[in-house]
């Protein structure tokens, strides 16, 4: 174990780094995005509080069609315009952005959800009170569903740090990048038992914090 962590520990935890650097920032990138993105497909649709149904139509279709392109084929097809926008197409850098444009409609899908379980007699009673569109969005729509959104981050990074691995087979650094080069094209299992263990911890630590904070935000909790 020793000679092995001398040997591939230091390869090891930046593999790991990368691959947090390749998850948190596309996923911050992606809410920034595709939180405006989902509160829009909420409140435009058939009965919400700002009723525009083809603009909900065309945009949610839109979105639909962002989120069914698989990522491998998104990523390649994004490559002329990452390495326009970050200088190259190749490492971790270059990578967040096909992560973020494919996270970003997933996002949107997952706060629409999210926010889709709101109570509406609490909308009611703001509009009631002559709240604005506005304020009900941020007072009410965002604040009442923090702990499902928090359930939906959970999910979202855990999506965005399973996509790195594919970045990483083709050239973009982290975890996926090491269990491809070393243990597939070297036949090192050693290294890809490592990276595998690696992932799986992350994956629960990910779960394990948001879930916390999650059930921390949930009134029925306290």
């Amino acid at each position: 174990m020793s000679e092995f962590l001398s040997r591939y520990g230091v390869l090891l935890l930046n593999g790991t780094l990368e691959s947090l650097y390749m998850t948190l920032v596309p996923t911050l990138l992606a809410y920034v995005i595709g939180l405006p993105l989902g509160v829009l497909l909420t409140v435009t649709k058939p009965g919400g509080f700002m009723e525009t149904p083809q603009f909900n139509a065309a945009f949610g279709w839109l979105v639909n069609i962002f989120r069914s392109i698989p990522f491998m084929i998104l990523m390649l097809f994004l490559t002329p315009f990452t390495r326009a926008v970050m200088g190259t197409s190749i490492g971790a850098s270059a990578a967040n952005l096909p992560l973020t444009v494919a996270a970003a409609p997933f996002v949107a899908r997952m706060v629409e959800q999210s926010l889709e379980e709101v109570d509406g007699g609490v909308i009611e009673a703001a509009r009631c009170m002559g709240a604005t569109n506005w304020q009900i969005i941020t007072r009410v729509l965002l604040v009442e569903s923090v702990p499902s959104l928090l359930r939906g981050l959970t999910i979202s990074t855990i999506t965005v740090f399973g996509y790195t691995a594919i970045t990483g087979a083709v050239g973009a650094g982290g975890l996926g990048n090491i269990a491809f080069r070393f243990g597939y094209q070297r036949y090192q299992q050693s290294v890809m038992y490592a990276s595998l263990a690696l992932v799986i911890l992350v994956v629960c630590l990910i779960q394990t914090v948001f879930g916390h904070l999650a059930s921390k935000a949930d009134k029925r909790n306290r």
